[in-house]
């Protein structure tokens, strides 16, 4: 199996490699006071604390579903596997604890084990300016807006991976000198680091920088913050190797002097969706915005610059490629120049509109109040009734198999049951009746590549009972046929190989059939050729609504179609040459109902390794010859490589697509195009009945 969207760049030299997490998500029930509300990365989860204490490491677990915020992981470059590390996760599988007091602090974030550390209330540091040392797979967390560091921040030294510093406030290490040479005092100091996600910060008010990026620390996302107050605000490399990777979007820069930020010997700079402000009139007037240095590489897009003097400078070894940046009330250097990289040849994303980004991020940047707390009692009580179930092909789990573990799920189970699936392949097919519902498959890899579930039936293979074929909907490795399934963190494959079975009728080959309602697929894999993801529905007049999140879907004919409600947002659909090596296919086959939300893709990329113009993104499936239907496909605010055709749409088995509803709406990318009687694309009021927020109905999917 591959994943299908990172690609690390393999360097010399020696780091430190990261430990593989198990992702159990078990944690010491009697001492929190924790529930499993809902919530997704980026943006935020959702939770409320309720006088949460300290765990300590020897507390005997007990079974109960982490929150999403507890599991979130990053994007951008700290998403990347490299360096022996798969992407940037923290702590997640680690056990959850509440800290007050500095000592707590320090006591699990130097910690060997993985940690989840929820900051509640405000911890001024002793003495002023001391500098937490984290150690490896950590993800600190504030507790809503109440978590704040006083005087003090973290340092990452050589070596340190894996880390998450999310929704906290760090403030208030000034000394009282404005440009300050005695105290380094930073909010976030790394030396050395690697895999590192600062995110929803409100940062402010420090001795020195805000953040410091040094001697090489590389694969780093800083995302969502607030950076105030101060004099030095970001500052990145200081070290002749042109090494570091970093990411840094949708970051409010304000009131700040200098260092906006300065990137210096950065192999690859990515910063869009950035809003650097300087109000006039107050006592903190900027020197100079973005600063590209030395050797760095900068693509610097859809940012907005108010106010600021010398908005963007490089120095005549370094490039920067700007585009849809906007500059309103600046002044003096803005410079551009030289060839940089594609960032999307490293991980997907989906900037937004320049003219957007101050409204964004006033309403967006800092801390959440819904991340590091619970929602309600109620989840509290829901998330200590879970149940796990372990499975591990090694004997050391309950059982062997996943149809094993889902076979022990009592009939109608009222709550929510775990089955937590340890590295492996596991060559079965599964399948969860309608009488299981609340059941999580998740697995405990540090990727989702390290569990993969996969089997290799087709429409066409012969039953073993000899009673006939298994037809398409019937060759699917996994199907799920219960209320309120969720999967994360694996694969689910076919494997089925044409090429060898050139004989036999019937190449479809599901990965995954979805014919349920409230199915939540976040950070998986669903990997086949043609027929991958069926999206069903237990009957044709019943709803399914699913989401795909974070996820990657990989094929090459009508390899994401049915009758479902389905969303998928935040995913990369990868396009897949055929068995002979020819480039030709569909990405979906809708067979909407009249009257229901057919699929929609939102936010995601459309790529692959195949020939440019040779693939449409879906044509109407009116299965049986069904007049009634009116299939939908929208794709809406995603990348579209080259290889979609210029004509995305095309007719099937009969029935016209233009008779039914297939549309666009603000794609990019070298497979976009302008609206046309062959391209149409959905007005702007049209727009917005067809968004992330609107398609599922009352429905709001949460991770549990």
């Amino acid at each position: 199996m591959s994943e299908h969207l990172r690609r690390a760049r393999h360097r010399s030299g020696t780091r430190a490699r990261a430990v593989t997490l198990p992702l159990a998500l078990a944690t010491a029930a009697a001492a929190l006071a924790y529930g499993a509300a809902p919530g997704t990365a980026a943006p935020a989860g959702h939770r409320t604390a309720a006088a949460p204490i300290a765990v300590p490491p020897a507390a005997a677990p007990a079974a109960s579903a982490a929150p999403a915020w507890a599991t979130a992981t990053a994007d951008g470059f700290a998403s990347v596997d490299a360096l022996g590390q798969d992407g940037t996760y923290g702590g997640r599988g680690g056990a959850i604890v509440t800290v007050r007091t500095q000592a707590e602090l320090e006591r699990y974030a130097t910690a060997a084990e993985p940690y989840v550390i929820v900051v509640a209330g405000a911890i001024t540091m002793n003495p002023v300016g001391k500098e937490i040392k984290v150690a490896s797979d950590k993800t600190i967390v504030g507790s809503g807006t109440s978590g704040h560091i006083v005087g003090g921040g973290f340092f990452l030294g050589q070596g340190v991976h894996n880390v998450i510093i999310r929704n906290l406030t760090i403030r208030d290490a000034y000394q009282g000198i404005w440009n300050d040479k005695d105290h380094d005092f930073d909010a976030v100091q790394m030396d050395g680091a690697h895999h590192v996600w600062i995110d929803h910060n409100d940062l402010r008010n420090m001795a020195d920088g805000l953040i410091d990026v040094r001697k090489d620390s590389t694969y780093v996302t800083v995302s969502w913050n607030e950076m105030s107050h101060n004099n030095k605000t970001f500052g990145i490399g200081w070290t002749e190797n042109v090494l570091t990777d970093i990411t840094i979007h949708h970051n409010w820069i304000r009131e700040t002097e200098q260092r906006n930020p300065s990137t210096d010997n950065c192999a690859h700079a990515h910063l869009y969706n950035n809003f650097l402000e300087d109000v006039p009139g107050t006592d903190i007037t900027s020197s100079y915005g973005t600063y590209s240095r030395g050797g760095t590489r900068m693509v610097l897009e859809n940012s907005y610059f108010q106010g600021f003097r010398d908005p963007v400078i490089k120095d005549a070894t370094a490039t920067v490629v700007q585009r849809g940046n906007i500059f309103s009330g600046t002044s003096g250097r803005n410079e551009s120049g030289g060839t940089a990289f594609d960032p999307r040849t490293y991980y997907a994303y989906t900037p937004d509109a320049a003219a957007n980004v101050p409204s964004l991020l006033k309403s967006g940047a800092g801390p959440r109040s819904s991340i590091g707390t619970t929602a309600a009692a109620g989840a509290a009580t829901r998330a200590a009734a879970a149940t796990t179930l372990t499975v591990a092909k090694d004997g050391t789990g309950q059982y062997t198999t996943v149809q094993a573990a889902v076979n022990a799920v009592p009939a109608n189970n009222p709550s929510r049951v775990l089955i937590s699936v340890k590295p492996g392949t596991y060559r079965e097919t599964v399948q969860v009746p309608s009488n299981k519902p609340h059941i999580t498959v998740q697995g405990t890899g540090g990727s989702r590549k390290d569990t993969v579930i996969v089997f290799n039936n087709a429409a066409g293979t012969p039953k073993p009972d000899g009673s006939g074929t298994y037809g398409t909907s019937g060759s699917a490795t996994f199907t799920v046929q219960a209320d309120d399934f969720q999967a994360r963190n694996l694969t689910l494959a076919n494997d089925f190989d044409e090429r060898a079975n050139q004989s036999l009728a019937g190449h479809q080959a599901v990965a995954l059939r979805t014919a349920a309602d409230k199915v939540l697929l976040d950070g998986v894999i669903v990997e086949g050729d043609q027929d991958t993801l069926l999206l069903d529905t237990a009957a044709k007049d019943r709803l399914g609504r699913v989401k795909v999140t974070n996820s990657y879907v990989v094929g090459n004919v009508d390899f994401i179609f049915g009758r479902a409600t389905a969303l998928i947002d935040r995913s990369v659909i990868t396009l897949k040459k055929r068995w002979d090596g020819s480039s030709a296919g569909y990405v979906t086959a809708p067979s909407t109902a009249a009257g229901r939300n057919g699929i929609l893709i939102a936010n995601s990329t459309v790529n692959g390794d195949v020939a440019d113009r040779t693939f449409h993104l879906g044509r109407p499936w009116h299965a049986g010859g069904d007049a009634s239907l009116d299939p939908q496909t929208t794709v809406r605010d995603t990348y579209l490589s080259a290889a979609v055709r210029t004509a995305p749409w095309t007719d099937m088995s009969g029935f016209s697509w233009k008779d039914d509803r297939f549309a666009e709406y603000r794609n990019t990318g070298p497979g976009a195009g302008s609206a046309s009687t062959d391209r149409p694309h959905l007005t702007d009021a049209q727009a917005t009945a067809q968004t992330i927020n609107t398609w599922l109905g009352d429905w709001t999917p949460t991770a549990s």
